[in-house]
């Protein structure tokens, strides 16, 4: 069995290794109980409520002088390897700096540097949004890629394993001079961040996603790039403003022949294999987006549909082009599947062209 996450970054030796690195900046720190009430039911505890546990652990033994305990924190930070471990530093600053905006500003950006402070600063949005707003952006033009970064993800209106900001997705106006400052970051970290941000608008306000970057010098390799990612779901979706910025046609001609799957009936852990032909019927050049979508079974007994990419290309006059995918079956912590019967979706530019059923079983 594969090592869980929980066990491999919340574990015995890094609370060891933690208590030593802060017992070395901060002499009166008892290690002993430190360890003893971090990893307490360690074993029932998942991976978040572990993070949790060490962060109320942390507090109960550095000084009550916050201040105090952020400076002692920040000099041991630089000496813990990196890692989701490193969350429970800003995840402190999360739960305890409420009082002391400046203080845990400069932590977090601090703190983002050696693991990521996009789910703390939220804590700082959901208080006073504007005045933590204002801070982030002017990390959108730090040198440092990582703050940058966090002055984007951490504005996300729906940020995964997070709550979202309501604000945000009401008006998304209001994180646009972060995404403004970013749209042709030299860091792909960042860009990724930039191209997230702007796909969770296409949830609530496609048009103002389309209208904002039409204004964006798509010559530009690392804008072109943001906003291809950001204009995903829209594309998948057949959205035709998302698709006229990239030349695709919405009203193609194409037919979809000989769908085929290489078993009707997959077992969990398996994979799942199909081919199929795509012919164009048009006389002049069609640029497509050829994706698919797998509608799963649900625990409960419905469907819900995932869609993947497969290939974008322009295909030519009367050209026919051969496609083959083979898509595992296997459970995933973000992903369980169930058996029963699910279906297989061809899909162009966002249209359902073809369609085939198969069976998953255990």
């Amino acid at each position: 069995m594969p090592t869980l996450l929980k066990d491999l970054y919340f574990n015995n030796a890094f609370y060891q290794k933690l208590a030593k690195e802060i017992q070395n900046v901060y002499p009166a720190f008892s290690t002993a109980l430190f360890q003893k009430d971090a990893a307490r039911n360690l074993a029932a505890l998942e991976l978040n409520q572990r993070l949790r546990q060490t962060s109320v652990a942390l507090q109960k033994h550095l000084p009550s002088d916050y201040k105090e305990a952020i400076e002692i924190l920040s000099a041991v930070i630089p000496r813990i390897e990196g890692g989701y471990a490193n969350l429970v530093f800003p995840d402190f600053v999360g739960l305890y700096g409420h009082d002391l905006f400046d203080t845990s500003m400069a932590a977090l950006k601090l703190f983002t540097q050696f693991g990521s402070s996009e789910f703390a600063i939220r804590e700082f949005l959901k208080r006073d949004f504007a005045k933590t707003i204002a801070v982030m952006k002017k990390w959108a033009g730090d040198e440092n890629y990582h703050v940058r970064r966090l002055a984007s993800e951490g504005s996300r209106p729906r940020l995964p394993w997070s709550f979202k900001l309501d604000a945000v997705v009401k008006n998304p106006a209001l994180t646009l001079p972060i995404l403004e400052r970013l749209k042709s970051d030299d860091e792909l970290y960042v860009r990724k961040s930039v191209a997230n941000h702007l796909n969770d608008f296409s949830k609530d306000h496609a048009p103002l996603l389309v209208q904002t970057v039409k204004k964006w010098d798509l010559s530009h390799e690392h804008t072109a790039w943001i906003v291809k990612h950001a204009c995903r779901t829209l594309i998948k979706q057949g959205d035709p403003a998302a698709l006229a910025l990239f030349a695709f046609e919405k009203d193609t001609k194409v037919k979809v022949k000989k769908l085929r799957l290489e078993s009707a009936r997959i077992k969990i852990g398996g994979a799942l294999q199909f081919a199929f032909d795509v012919t164009s019927e048009k006389n002049k050049p069609q640029k497509l987006a050829i994706d698919f979508t797998i509608y799963y079974r649900k625990k409960a007994g419905g469907l819900a549909p995932k869609v993947f990419k497969l290939k974008e290309v322009t295909l030519g006059p009367r050209q026919t082009l051969s496609l083959s995918k083979t898509q595992r079956m296997q459970n995933f912590t973000t992903r369980q599947h169930y058996p029963g019967k699910h279906q297989l979706v061809v899909t162009i530019n966002g249209t359902e062209v073809a369609e085939k059923s198969f069976e998953l079983v255990k």
